[in-house]
């Protein structure tokens, strides 16, 4: 297995995604190559002082770098070699197998649409991020590509999103919702509750509308909304995680006391943050376009890239591009033999 790392997108260097490559590299023998995408003469100055002493380690000179300011069509034009565009190129001449990116997402988003495509039958790709929880984790889909959907594009979410619970999480028969203001069936907007009406029709464990107040109580497996509501919801999310930590460090050490209160309850609190931890999931892959891309978080450490790159090759090992294609090309079948989805269709088009 083959992939490319663009290692110049990150908050704190290229020398900590190299760091989380080594680390990959030291864990999993099954990757015959990786493809260290961005400036070389500074991917060189951070290598260790005698390298790698890894065979699989290769270098691809990329002279620009999407940064954050940057609008991600116009700079695609402009900085045609940068290295998240350089990386997709690879991927697309068949040289690796997958992508790993800290940078930009709209870079990455539109990288992947310009010059890999989509996977035939999707309309439009989507952003897939895995979000713990107590007792087990959801895929939350789309979180942050497409802030305007259309039902159809929900309900190809719901399809991809399926799929990836149940090949890379091991979820045999993942439960998908639709996040909605209400659990009723009449409940939501326009796009809501027709997405509701063609996932009822589809091959899928649908269990209807949830709430926000049910992601976090093992009532769903795959929470399917469009981008702007998803990103909100990951964004809150991380927000209220980092609160809580605070407040707890804050008051388990305000007197001494609870310090050793904090003290005897050490090992329970590491295993919360071990569990929560959102360094365990990776990163965020791109679902529905021709090749494996994943998206780790811009301030991404050692331990997070790597495990963006290992759940990269087990995207790759499972197939889940090639099930998406199949599943989806069912799906748009299954529509277009339905009157009404087959009339709403044609008249968006």
């Amino acid at each position: 297995m083959r992939i490319a790392v663009d290692v110049m997108g990150g908050d704190h260097g290229c020398g900590v995604v190299i760091a989380g490559v080594k680390r990959t590299l030291q864990a999993d023998s099954s990757i015959s190559a990786i493809y260290l995408v961005g400036n070389r003469s500074e991917i060189h100055a951070a290598l260790p002082p005698r390298g790698f002493r890894d065979h699989r380690v290769r270098v691809v000179h990329a002279s620009e770098v999407l940064t954050m300011a940057d609008k991600p069509a116009a700079a695609l034009r402009r900085k045609k070699d940068c290295s998240i565009a350089r990386a997709i190129e690879l991927a697309r001449e068949g040289k690796v197998d997958a992508i790993v990116s800290l940078g930009n997402t709209g870079g990455i988003f539109a990288a992947a649409t310009f010059k890999l495509g989509r996977i035939p039958g999707v309309d439009r790709g989507g952003i897939a991020t895995v979000i713990p929880t107590p007792e087990h984790a959801f895929v939350l889909l789309d979180s942050g590509a497409n802030i305007e959907c259309k039902p159809l594009h929900l309900a190809h979410y719901a399809v991809m999103g399926s799929i990836y619970a149940r090949e890379i999480l091991g979820y045999k028969n993942p439960r998908v919702g639709i996040l909605s203001i209400g659990t009723e069936d009449s409940k939501g907007n326009e796009l809501t509750r027709e997405a509701f009406r063609l996932c009822k029709l589809l091959d899928l464990n649908f269990i209807g509308n949830v709430e926000g107040h049910d992601l976090f109580n093992n009532r769903v497996d795959v929470v399917v909304c469009d981008g702007f509501v998803g990103n909100i919801v990951l964004k809150t999310c991380e927000s209220l995680a980092s609160a809580m930590f605070a407040m707890l460090k804050r008051e388990l050490t305000a007197n001494p006391r609870r310090q050793l209160g904090a003290l005897l309850a050490h090992n329970a609190f590491r295993t919360i943050k071990r569990r929560m931890d959102p360094e365990g999931s990776g990163g965020a892959p791109l679902l529905g376009f021709n090749g494996t891309v994943m998206k780790a978080h811009g301030s991404a450490r050692e331990r997070a890239i790597a495990s963006a790159i290992r759940v990269t090759a087990t995207n790759v090992q499972h197939h889940v591009n090639q099930i998406i294609a199949r599943e989806i090309a069912r799906v748009n079948e299954r529509l277009a033999a339905d009157e009404a989805t087959a009339a709403v269709l044609q008249a968006q088009n």
